[in-house]
């Protein structure tokens, strides 16, 4: 589920990239999307390791196994937005931080 959940917001962020092309640039959406990627690449070599492990069982897991991975995922994409939040406001390349300030 990890690698499932990571391969979706990989690439609906980068189909978010691809799409908003001359903006992403400015809102780091690119940054996003190899994050996720990195994180899927990870989650791929885990499973092929584990599969290696345990075989065949590897497409057999319990149920308490998924419930787990999922919120694994779930928490591998919130920290890659958290971190893509905060590259957003130290790098502020609206302005609106900086304006917030001078107020």
């Amino acid at each position: 589920m990890t690698l499932l959940i990571s391969v979706f917001a990989a690439c609906i962020s980068t189909i978010v990239w691809y799409v908003k092309a001359p903006k992403s640039r400015e809102m780091f959406v690119g940054l996003l999307s190899l994050m996720y990627w990195g994180a899927s690449i990870m989650w791929l070599g885990d499973a092929i390791m584990e599969y290696r492990e345990l075989g065949a069982k590897y497409f057999q897991p319990a149920v308490g196994d998924m419930i787990n991975d999922s919120f694994l995922g779930l928490s591998v994409v919130a920290l890659g937005l958290i971190i893509w939040i905060v590259v957003l406001l130290v790098k502020d390349p609206k302005g609106v931080i900086k304006s917030m300030i001078k107020k």
